[in-house]
């Protein structure tokens, strides 16, 4: 895992490892994080614009052109340079266009029309969607001591510790459902819902899951006039305009809307969360999403969620790379929290480190490993007692190198095999190494306990 990937949880502070998985197997290195509001109020200054008048050049004056660019606060000497490259490329866009004016003029005329029919069509949607989504803030308890230093007389309040967006998916029985991050809401000992209409409730976790970076709350439907419906993500293609809504920075920008595309579809991103390392599907997009958005709807132009977004690359060479949760990966965790309040998942009992993070000499020396064993598999640190993984014969410092027929280089491979290719009450084969001998067992996986990798 390389050094600079990172993945910063806005609320809590903390940094992870993020990496975007390419089609050909190979990753590309980004800092990344996932984006929530952080704990202070950010207000952003706007700083003053001034317009340049571009002189008259040579070849516009015979039609009658100029330019009037608004430029930022930059140096003299980019401004000269900016200017003399404007001037030279309207130079060049006046004799191309010039070369066939008739169909210049009839295709820009059909392209005006189309862009504000789509746009009117995105307008109607968003103003028919925007009651759905609503700002969420997470409270944490901090404590307070006394004046006089007295530890008898602290107290506790709850303080803003970080915020977030969401999406109502649900309304029955006096009752509505809030999808959302788990980062937007873990840690809270209160959360707070503001609605379009400007109310703030009350919102109650119904559940949350680490490993789909997922959570649904319940708030009174007193208020909600609105509730959005999800859409199906596989019929999603590359280039297909998405709109993302949420409240970046903050309330203060509550409602946000940006339009982008799908960049790309079938990624995958690895994260470290406060279950362990995973990884997730994703939608790679280009909408802009910042601070705040986590939680809040990946829209298509019908108004129907085809994901939730979660993350983006933040990094000074890199701009326009969102990620957002499928759909159709959303659905299911969603239905299972609001039944049970919690994920089901098999487990094996054991705490486990990537191999290649365990030092040559020990894997050598100790663990008798040689030649390609090196550095590919799990090491296995401790079996809990009484575990699936006991129970079927497997030791610490075993290396777990296969599961259920697929070869495994790390927890995070080894992860996503159990979560999504097994089922609790399932008998699977695992082939692990044992002082360099490989051998094969058999578990039978019980239901995954919390305390347990």
């Amino acid at each position: 895992m390389m050094d600079n990937y990172r993945d910063e949880n806005r609320t809590e502070g903390n940094e992870s490892e993020v990496f975007l998985a390419k089609e050909n197997d190979q990753s590309t290195s980004y800092s990344a994080r996932n984006v929530i509001h952080d704990q202070e109020k950010k207000k952003r200054g706007f700083g003053w614009f001034r317009p340049l008048l571009g002189g008259v050049i040579g070849g516009s004056l015979a039609l009658g052109i100029y330019t009037f660019t608004p430029l930022g606060d930059h140096d003299s000497q980019d401004t000269a340079k900016q200017s003399a490259s404007q001037q030279q490329t309207q130079s060049v866009t006046a004799k191309s266009t010039s070369s066939e004016s008739g169909k210049s003029t009839s295709s820009t005329s059909s392209s005006s029309a189309f862009k504000s029919e789509d746009s009117s069509k995105i307008s109607d949607m968003v103003e028919d969607i925007s009651p759905a989504i609503v700002g969420i803030t997470n409270l944490q308890a901090q404590s307070n001591s006394s004046l006089f230093g007295s530890s008898s007389s602290g107290s506790s309040e709850d303080t803003e510790s970080g915020s977030g967006s969401g999406v109502i998916f649900k309304k029955e029985n006096g009752k509505a459902y809030i999808i959302t991050n788990n980062h937007v809401v873990e840690g809270a000992s209160s959360l707070k819902v503001s609605l379009y209409d400007g109310t703030e409730v009350t919102a109650k976790l119904v559940g949350s899951d680490s490993l789909t970076d997922l959570a649904v709350l319940q708030i009174s439907d007193d208020h909600v006039t609105k509730v959005a419906s999800f859409g199906d993500s596989s019929d999603l293609r590359t280039g297909e305009t998405v709109i993302a809504i949420g409240d970046p920075l903050g309330k203060d920008l509550s409602r946000t809307v940006t339009q982008g595309i799908v960049s790309g579809v079938d990624r995958t991103v690895s994260m470290s969360t406060s279950a362990g390392q995973t990884s997730i599907n994703v939608i790679q997009t280009d909408a802009a999403i910042n601070p705040g958005n986590s939680g809040g709807p990946l829209l298509n132009t019908s108004g129907k969620i085809v994901g939730i977004n979660s993350m983006k690359i933040s990094e000074d060479d890199v701009e326009g790379i969102g990620f957002a949760i499928p759909s159709n990966d959303v659905k299911p965790i969603a239905e299972e929290l609001l039944s049970k309040g919690q994920i089901e998942r098999p487990y094996i009992g054991v705490s486990m480190l990537d191999l290649e993070q365990v030092p040559q000499n020990y894997q050598e020396g100790t663990l008798g490993l040689f030649g390609n064993q090196l550095n590919k598999g799990v090491y296995i640190r401790e079996v809990a007692s009484g575990s699936p993984a006991e129970k079927a014969g497997l030791k610490a410092e075993d290396i777990i190198i296969s599961l259920k027929g697929k070869e495994i280089d790390t927890g995070s491979e080894l992860r996503n095999i159990l979560y999504k290719d097994a089922n609790i009450g399932d008998t699977v084969e695992v082939k692990i190494l044992r002082n360099g001998k490989e051998m094969t067992k058999k578990i039978k996986l019980d239901q995954k306990e919390e305390t347990t990798s």
